[in-house]
């Protein structure tokens, strides 16, 4: 009952923000072209330069000023690493047009576990990504407006909020509302670094505002233990590769041709962020930028000192703080870091869709929504990554530890599965040339297999006791979830199997007719009944006063009706237990038999009437479903205010007037 207010009240707001529903004729309408796919697919690896190089400094600040110094060798690592990836990500494009990505490759070439083990990593990081996306957007909107600190929390859950509106409209929608702060944060940051390089080269090196600082050392930096600090750094910057694996999701999405148009994209975006990463990293490193987990390490701040993002430091000293520019690249900053949740809001629910075809998540999430996008999942997804943002109190530095452990994963299964695609290829391929095609091929996802999986095995060391262990417990339990509900479908699957010697006729069926009251609805529920034939035909009413049911047997009895009727003594007025002993008991005397029971119903046409008519029969009908060997039939009857509604409204039909005009119990 309450979803069914819930629904109502919600149809008209539903429309204005969503939009109209869109026919499944035109899902061509919806692909998406490279300029409008790189900000739906791309936008989270793009804006992981806005943050990569902060992570990366801030590991190595706990060093003090003389690790700052790896910063350049951290960053080259991380861009190679990010090249390698794109590469191996072409080739999935190619090889697996249907999308799916990492579960997809794993399944094929790994078997049901990897791909499970792939998937579950996947759907973890998807959340991550909002989670973190717009928790680091959120910082940076503060670190331009301090006063809003406090909202933190409330402005984050806001944005996820919009974001899932906007997807909900649909992916090309999303597409055109994102594509301004996308490029606009592109432009803006080969804005900022050709300028800071341009002062650098004339002798005028902009220097950040914590260049006169100096990081106190908090860890060791002798032998193994500045080993271990620039592995972290390693680990943390690579959460600049976070959404690589998004493209080959959402091939599907993409215009004819489509694997050709998303490995494009793919390259465009990899070229993209490899050249704005390096870039803030060297401009972070010429402008001295100084940067700590904890500010107790910065000597020499001011009291009170409120530490600024890198991004927030550099534009401030390329064209000084308060200025211009600088607000404009903390907006773009803010947008695209937000906006970088839109890559999870498109890569979870192709994921999920896939997952649900094949039985291992719930078969809602394999349906489209109004708009042709899968609607289900973008709501889970808004809802487990507000939880994160609450829990976490919208602190990047603690979402940003549980962060791209699940990236990997999938990252190394999806490459190890390349390599044994291509080695089946091989086998297969007898031409020459084809041959040495595949030879490199594999040797690409071979490299980014070991690469990867290194990685990998870096940040479950690094960053396991700040957080990750979360993420390595979570992975399993999402696995055997996905794992009992596989069991359950094809459980479900063998007991509806039909038998050789099908489905027997039943002896004899006895129905019922529940009455309330003897009028036009009970009449019409007793010759609906009576024109089904069945072997017995009672009329049952449950007395809860004797007065009204006095003046039923007198009634009955008046208008001289040919079916028997049966009054139940309740004197606690309960109606649905009388009811649900009666049909037992008939079932108990006849166990081969079939008992229908009729419920004459109320349709009536504004939700609001839903609360004035009793809602025994919602209740009845649950309880009866349980029961074997017992149907249940609605008998509707159409009140005034149901026809007046589809009289407004006479292109009413199917699914859209039975979502405006609801049944209510009599």
């Amino acid at each position: 009952m309450l979803a069914i207010v819930k629904q109502a009240v919600l149809h008209a707001p539903k429309r204005v923000l969503v939009g109209r529903p869109l026919r499944t004729g035109q899902m061509g309408e919806t692909l998406l072209p490279k300029k409008l796919a790189l900000p739906v697919f791309c936008s989270d690896p793009l804006s992981s330069v806005a943050y990569a190089t902060e992570e990366i400094l801030l590991a190595l600040s706990l060093g003090g000023l003389a690790m700052l110094t790896l910063s350049w060798w951290v960053g080259a690592g991380v861009v190679f690493l990010l090249l390698v990836v794109v590469a191996s990500y072409r080739q999935t494009c190619h090889a697996y047009p249907g999308g799916g990505g990492a579960y997809a490759v794993s399944r094929a070439n790994l078997g049901e576990n990897a791909s499970l083990i792939a998937a579950s990593a996947l759907l973890i990081d998807y959340v991550m990504t909002v989670a973190v996306s717009v928790a680091a957007g959120v910082a940076n909107v503060v670190s331009a407006i301090p006063a809003l600190g406090p909202h933190a929390v409330g402005i984050a859950l806001s944005l996820i909020a919009i974001i899932a509106v906007m997807n909900l409209r649909g992916v090309k929608e999303s597409g055109r509302a994102f594509a301004i702060p996308t490029y606009g944060f592109v432009a803006s940051v080969f804005v900022m670094v050709a300028a800071g390089f341009v002062r650098a080269a004339f002798g005028h090196a902009p220097s950040a505002e914590s260049a006169s600082l100096t990081v106190h050392a908090s860890h060791g930096t002798a032998g193994a233990a500045a080993v271990l600090l620039a592995l972290r750094a390693f680990a943390q910057g690579c959460t600049a590769l976070t959404g690589v694996e998004a493209v080959s999701n959402g091939v599907p999405n993409f215009k004819p041709p489509k694997s050709r148009n998303a490995a494009t994209t793919l390259t465009i975006m990899g070229l993209l962020a490899v050249t704005m990463f390096g870039g803030i990293t060297a401009l972070a490193s010429i402008a001295h930028v100084h940067i700590a987990e904890d500010p107790a390490q910065l000597v020499g701040a001011p009291r009170g000192y409120e530490q600024r993002t890198v991004i927030a430091q550099l534009s401030g000293a390329v064209f000084g703080h308060g200025s211009l520019p600088f607000f404009l690249i903390q907006a773009f900053t803010a947008a695209i870091l937000v906006l970088a949740a839109n890559t999870a809001f498109n890569g979870f629910p192709i994921l999920a869709s896939i997952l649900g075809g094949d039985g291992y998540l719930p078969r809602q999430f394999a349906r489209r929504g109004d708009r042709l996008v899968f609607s289900n999942g973008i709501v889970i997804l808004s809802l487990l990554a507000g939880a994160l943002i609450w829990a976490f109190d919208a602190s990047t530095t603690r979402l940003i530890q549980l962060y791209i452990i699940g990236v990997f994963v999938s990252f190394t299964l999806s490459q190890s599965g390349m390599v044994k695609h291509w080695g089946d290829e091989l086998r297969r391929t007898t031409d020459p040339a084809g041959r040495r095609a595949i030879h490199r091929s594999r040797a690409i996802n071979l490299v980014g297999a070991v690469l990867t999986g290194l990685v990998l095995v870096i940040v479950l060391l690094t960053k396991f006791l700040h957080g990750a262990w979360i993420v390595v417990v979570t992975l399993p339990l999402v696995f055997l979830m996905m794992k009992a509900i596989n069991r359950h479908y094809r459980r479900v699957a063998a007991e509806l199997e039909p038998k050789e010697e099908g489905v027997p006729l039943p002896s004899r069926i006895h129905a019922i007719v529940l009455v309330s009251k003897l009028h036009t609805p009970t009449l019409r529920a007793l010759a609906f009944a009576r024109a089904t034939r069945p072997s017995t035909l009672t009329a049952l009413s449950v007395a809860t006063s004797e007065e009204e049911a006095a003046t039923l047997e007198r009634e009955w009895s008046e208008r001289d009706l040919p079916v028997p009727l049966k009054i139940l003594d309740s004197p606690y007025r309960d109606i649905t237990g009388p009811v649900l002993d009666y049909v037992g008991r008939v079932r108990t005397k006849s166990p081969r038999d079939v008992v229908c029971v009729f419920i004459p119903e109320y349709v009536v046409g504004r939700w609001w009437e839903q609360l004035l008519h009793n809602q025994s029969a919602f209740r009845l009908k649950a309880r009866l479903l349980f029961r074997p060997g017992v149907m249940v039939t609605s008998v509707p009857w159409q009140l005034g205010s149901a026809k007046a509604a589809l009289a407004r409204r006479p292109e009413d039909t199917g699914f859209a007037a039975r979502r405006r005009v609801r049944s209510g119990a009599a």
